[in-house]
């Protein structure tokens, strides 16, 4: 059983590292574009045909459920990429935290690209899932770049410009990028105490672990990790290191 992760950079991670953890045995195919990243800023169109042909090449190299662990990609892509390798192949998204961070909340701040913030996907989901909260969105600029630097001290500059963008009476924040829970200590200590998390990666996790059971093949794998540099074989960057979840899966700095 092989499980494909499709992301521009290092924001594959910590769904991929939920994924070992939960399923050590799984065989994971972590597909990264760094010729091609960032996707945020792309043409619409561009990165369709980008994400599609990564997933139709992870066919190709026997992956049987495909995971957009990214929301640039899912936003854009995911049912592109569900038409392209039909109804056989499970092909899981991801979607911000919105709805159970809103249950529980009553001011909840949405953490994500300036891309992601500005978007008709996400007010749609802040007007579809914000229930009764006040819902806001802040534009964490440079935020994933510096996490695929590997650069905590830009990812903590980036935070702190966060933190003075989001209200002073927030509950929670979501973080609707799926770069930002790398640095999640980073964000807590900047954050006034008592403001929760809220983060789709577990989730999604273990919602491709449904789906991967369900097809009911009788090998799971032998916990191997792939990495595809923009469709080159290589090894994930060594930025990958500096996170708890990178070194997981391997990486080395």
């Amino acid at each position: 059983m092989i499980v494909a992760l499709i992301d521009s950079g290092l924001g594959l991670l910590p769904t991929s590292a939920w994924l070992r953890k939960l399923r050590p045995d799984v065989d994971l195919l972590l597909q990264l574009d760094p010729d091609g990243a960032p996707w945020g800023p792309k043409p619409e169109q561009w990165t369709i045909e980008r994400v599609v042909q990564t997933a139709r090449i992870s066919i190709d190299l026997g992956a049987e459920v495909i995971v957009i662990p990214c929301n640039t990609a899912s936003v854009t892509a995911l049912e592109h990429v569900r038409a392209e390798v039909g109804p056989d192949v499970p092909v899981v998204g991801t979607v911000p935290a919105i709805k159970p961070a809103a249950a529980v909340c009553r001011s909840v701040a949405v953490w994500a690209t300036a891309a992601t913030t500005a978007s008709r996907y996400q007010a749609d989901l802040i007007a579809k899932f914000g229930g009764d909260a006040d819902v806001v969105g802040v534009a964490c600029h440079g935020l994933a770049d510096a996490i695929d630097r590997g650069d905590l001290v830009g990812a903590r500059e980036s935070i702190a410009r966060a933190v003075e963008q989001t209200p002073d009476d927030v509950e929670g924040v979501v973080l609707g990028c799926t770069h930002y829970p790398l640095v999640i200590d980073s964000i807590v200590a900047a954050l006034p105490d008592g403001v929760r998390l809220f983060d789709s990666a577990q989730a999604v996790a273990a919602q491709t672990i449904r789906r991967m059971d369900a097809l009911g093949r009788p090998n799971p794998g032998n916990g191997e990790v792939l990495v595809r540099n923009s469709g080159r074989p290589g090894s994930l960057p060594a930025s990958a290191a500096t996170f708890e979840s990178g070194r997981i899966l391997g990486a080395q700095g």
